[in-house]
């Protein structure tokens, strides 16, 4: 597919502009790049070993290569919670969203919030916002990111595109019918908004991929071949579509890589995370009846996330991170100084240094019942053990150096007094950061 190959080459060589961590001497504040795959765990790719049938995502593992891996990185199981951790740098309990967001459940997230986008504004950042929201209750709430301090935002608006082809965009508080595959569409939205900057810049590019619907992505932007574009197809095999929406992410995600000038590139950070487990269609049983998204064991919240970019010490990780800590990291390279007791700056950890969280939460919660059962709860971990919570069920402990898939829980019959021990410490932990202590 000679169209895919050469955005790959493209993108590998724009890398090599910027080999090396040391931050260019006298340099601005650098300008910020935050991609999120939607529905993308552990499992999707081969920076991590975790299953065995990862989509092939050259330009990732460049940045997994080149850039710092973090090992021990957890979101919230779905992706609204996860979005409202980043943008106000709180946990769910604190800011309502504790399960995708929906009128239903009336748990967007408050227009009162002093959001990330705020912060960096107040740093003379240009900001903006391309791609899946999600963070409204209302439906017609058109303007919700800019009450929150978007001010440049063209997406999604609510939880998926439901036809990557044909869909609805907002922009700026007004919706229009879009023809075109979504990821291609979204980057060309953020390649446009970068080459217009003259000052640094913060942009949130949050793909739709590869979130359901399964489908047949462009075939220059995948390695899959002449995939069928039928619903049986697609049903027999999901896998192989998802990660052909990955292999075309990942092609996008070059492209737009390639257009930023080389000098500009060397003074950009990249962070790439996935905002929540895999999907349990395309899983198999590599979670066991564990599951992966909606579930609050590490199929469902052990997320990659790696950080890329000048200043940054290549490697692996194993600092422990919440998707919470990625508002003070970001608002700390904006030169901005904010407070939130659940937000942690990871930069000293990035070049190399100390000072990563003890402990790790992760939660689900809402007012009406959850698509998948058993699923609503707790849970917290240090750097060996995790303590589950599921609402009306015995809480669970695990020794996640020896058992990483949860299979042994060490409460269940006759647990020694040193799990016991262990157990009730982390319980006092999560007490502690619920103020319950």
């Amino acid at each position: 597919m000679p169209g895919r190959k050469t955005l790959q080459i493209a993108a590998l060589a724009a890398f090599a502009l910027v080999s090396g961590p040391a931050p260019v001497s006298g340099q601005s504040n650098p300008n910020i790049l935050l991609v999120i795959a939607d529905d993308m765990g552990l499992d999707a790719t081969t920076c991590y070993d975790v299953g065995a049938n990862q989509a092939t995502m050259p330009n990732l593992e460049t940045l997994c290569a080149e850039g710092l891996v973090f090992e021990n990185a957890y979101s919230a199981p779905l992706c609204s919670p996860t979005r409202a951790s980043i943008m106000t740098g709180k946990y769910g309990f604190r800011t309502g969203v504790g399960s995708a967001v929906s009128a239903e459940a009336g748990n967007g997230l408050s227009e009162d919030e002093n959001s990330l986008f705020d912060v960096l504004d107040q740093a003379q950042y240009s900001t903006a916002l391309i791609g899946k929201w999600h963070l409204s209750d209302t439906p017609d709430d058109l303007d919700h990111p800019a009450s929150l301090g978007v001010w440049e935002f063209f997406g999604i608006f609510t939880g998926g595109a439901g036809d990557y082809y044909n869909w609805t965009a907002v922009h700026n508080g007004a919706a229009a019918e879009v023809s075109g595959y979504t990821t291609s569409i979204l980057t060309n939205r953020a390649i446009s908004w970068i080459g217009q900057q003259d000052r640094p810049w913060f942009l949130w590019l949050a793909y739709n991929a590869p979130h359901a619907p399964f489908h047949t992505p462009p075939s220059d932007l995948h390695s899959r071949g002449d995939l069928p574009n039928s619903r049986k197809a697609i049903r027999s095999d999901r896998a192989t579509y998802y990660n052909a929406a990955l292999e075309a992410l990942d092609t996008e995600m070059g492209r737009l890589l390639n257009s930023i000038t080389p000098d500009e590139f060397q003074n950009t950070i990249v962070i790439f995370l996935g905002d929540n487990g895999s999907p349990n269609q395309v899983t198999g049983n590599l979670y066991g009846e564990r599951g992966a998204k909606g579930s609050l064991f590490e199929g469902g919240t052990h997320i990659p996330l790696v950080i890329y970019g000048p200043g940054v010490k290549p490697g692996r990780n194993d600092a422990l991170v919440n998707t919470t800590d990625l508002f003070a990291t970001i608002a700390g390279l904006a030169g901005a100084e904010v407070r939130t007791r659940d937000s942690i700056n990871l930069w000293p950890v990035v070049q190399g240094g100390s000072g990563s969280r003890k402990y790790a939460y992760v939660e689900h919660f809402s007012d009406v019942p959850p698509r998948r059962e058993n699923s609503y709860g707790w849970a917290i971990r240090d750097e060996r053990f995790k303590l589950v919570s599921i609402d009306g069920q015995d809480e669970m402990l695990f020794d996640l150096e020896i058992d990483p898939f949860e299979e042994v829980d060490l409460l269940e019959s006759g647990p020694t007094a040193e799990y016991k021990e262990v157990a009730a410490s982390l319980k006092e932990a999560y007490q502690k950061i619920r103020g319950e202590d």
